[in-house]
């Protein structure tokens, strides 16, 4: 497995991002996550967008994360806030999220970002599990679906 940072609009990016909508859009019944994103929220230093290619070239997995300071929507200064986590149906199982996890976490640490924070929903067991077990705890509510009954947030300290 290859994995490489790119920017958040690069081709490959794109085509997870319209799979992980998707995917959103079957689970919660909508369009998917309407978060506002930039792809300059992932530019080093302040953010890194990592895809995970196979052996063929082909993207399969991906995730990135943003600098997120006091913002009046729950955020902290010093977080980083994990985005876009993503396996394709067929790769999923074999830790391909648990790498990219662990590379984001190193460089939102190595940046100086002092806490990593994500937002997912409670029809999302996976992810939540993935967390959990690598580590995050329930926090405060933040960013876009704060209010939203559904909403699941997590955070460790980096």
């Amino acid at each position: 497995m290859n994995i490489r940072s790119v920017s958040f609009d690069h081709p490959d990016a794109v085509k997870l991002n319209n799979q992980v909508q998707g995917e959103y859009a079957v689970r919660y019944g909508d369009e998917g996550d309407a978060t506002p994103l930039a792809p300059t929220d992932f530019d080093p230093p302040n953010g890194l967008y990592l895809i995970a290619y196979d052996e063929l070239g082909t993207p399969v997995a991906s995730g990135g994360w943003r600098a997120q300071d006091d913002n009046g929507e729950g955020n902290q200064d010093g977080d980083a806030e994990l985005k876009r986590m993503y396996v394709v149906d067929s790769m999923r199982g074999r830790g391909l999220a648990r790498r990219i996890l662990a590379a984001l976490e190193d460089d939102a640490r190595a940046a100086g970002r002092i806490r990593m924070v994500l937002e997912t929903g409670a029809k999302q067991p996976e992810a939540v599990a993935l967390y959990e077990s690598s580590g995050y705890e329930p926090c405060g509510k933040f960013g876009f679906y704060r209010f939203h009954e559904l909403s699941l947030c997590f955070a460790k300290a980096l």
